[in-house]
C-alpha cells in the first residue's frame, strides 16, 4: 500500500528532477548566448588565437561582476542559487534582448526586475481602440492598476498621468497621493478600501516580486490611511462600479462614470482597456461637450 511518506518522497524527486532540468537547460542557454558575442562587441580586446568562439567565461564574469567560479558553476548547471540581480548583471553582459531575458529567468524560476523597462502591450491596434473610444475616458491597465497608455479624453478628465513620475502613474497611488483624486472623486473612502482590497488579492500569486511589493512598500511609509487598510487583509473580486467624479471645469461639473473592462487575453491577470462610460445622459452629454471643447 501506498503510504503518504512515499507519495511526499516522490513528489519531492519530481521536483528535484524538474530543477536539475531547468539548470541544465539554462547552462546550455548561458553558453549559446556567451559563444555569439565577440569581445569587440563588448568592448573588449579581442586576441589572435581562441579555442573556442565567443567570450570566455572568466571575460562574462567580469562584466557581470560575478566570480568567476561561481559562473563556471552556473555553466555546468550546479545547484547554486541565482538571484534576480545577479542574473539581470549577466544577461546584460551577455547583450540578451527581450524574449532572451524572458526565457533565462524563467528557467532560473524567478522574476525579472526589468521585465517591463518597455512595454511591449502598447501597440497601434491599442492606441487606435483608445483613441476611438473617445470621447469616453479610456486606458491600458496591467494587473497592478499601473496607467500603460491612456487617450485623450484620459488626460482631459482625471489629469494627464504623462506628466507624472512613471513609477506613479497607478491608480493605486493617485488615490492615496494625488491631490485631484484625492478631492474629486466623491466616493473614495470607499473606492481605496475595494482598491486595496483588489490589489491584495491579485497580488496574492506575486508575493515575492519586486514590482508588486515595491508600490506597497512606498505607500506604506508615507500614508498612514493606505497602512491601516493594507493591515486589514481584506480582499475583494473586480467588479464595476459607478465612480462619481467631480471635475475641476465648473463648466463640466459632476460626471457619473461606470468602467468596463476589455481584457487582452483571458488570464484575469493580463493587460485590460478600461473604459470610463457614462451612467447617464448628463455625463454623456458633458463628456462630448469637454471633447468638442478641448479640441
Amino acid at each position: 500500500m501506498t503510504t503518504a511518506a512515499t507519495v511526499e518522497a516522490a513528489g519531492a524527486g519530481t521536483d528535484r528532477a524538474a530543477a536539475d532540468v531547468r539548470r541544465a537547460e539554462l547552462a546550455a542557454f548561458l553558453r549559446s548566448r556567451r559563444e555569439r558575442i565577440t569581445p569587440d562587441r563588448v568592448g573588449l580586446p579581442g586576441t589572435a588565437r581562441r579555442r573556442t568562439p565567443g567570450l570566455r567565461r572568466e571575460e562574462v564574469a567580469h562584466l557581470a561582476a560575478v566570480g568567476v567560479t561561481w559562473y563556471t558553476w552556473l555553466e555546468q548547471g550546479r545547484a547554486i542559487n541565482v538571484s534576480a540581480g545577479v542574473l539581470d548583471a549577466i544577461a546584460r553582459a551577455l547583450l540578451m534582448d527581450p524574449a532572451e531575458r524572458a526565457h533565462a529567468f524563467a528557467l532560473a524560476g524567478t522574476t525579472d526586475p526589468r521585465a517591463e523597462t518597455a512595454c511591449t502591450v502598447v501597440t497601434p491596434t491599442i492606441q487606435r481602440l483608445l483613441k476611438r473610444l473617445e470621447p469616453y475616458p479610456a486606458a491600458l491597465k496591467n494587473a497592478r492598476y499601473e496607467i500603460l497608455a491612456h487617450n485623450r479624453a484620459y488626460a482631459y478628465v482625471f489629469g494627464d498621468p504623462a506628466e507624472l513620475d512613471p513609477e506613479h502613474r497607478s491608480a493605486l497611488w493617485l488615490l492615496f497621493m494625488n491631490d485631484r483624486w484625492r478631492t474629486r472623486f466623491l466616493d473614495r473612502e470607499a473606492m481605496v478600501g475595494d482598491l486595496v482590497a483588489k490589489y491584495r488579492k491579485a497580488m496574492a500569486e506575486h508575493v515575492a516580486e519586486p514590482a508588486w511589493k515595491a508600490p506597497v512598500d512606498e505607500l506604506l511609509k508615507v500614508s498612514p490611511e493606505f497602512r491601516e487598510l493594507w493591515e486589514r487583509r481584506d480582499v475583494a473580486p473586480m467588479v464595476s462600479h459607478v465612480k462619481r467624479y467631480l471635475h475641476p471645469d465648473a463648466d463640466i461639473g459632476l460626471l457619473r462614470l461606470e468602467h468596463r473592462h476589455m481584457w487582452l487575453a483571458p488570464d484575469g491577470d493580463a493587460h485590460r482597456v478600461v473604459a470610463y462610460l457614462p451612467a447617464d445622459d448628463d455625463t454623456d452629454e458633458r463628456l462630448e461637450r469637454l471633447a468638442a471643447r478641448t479640441g
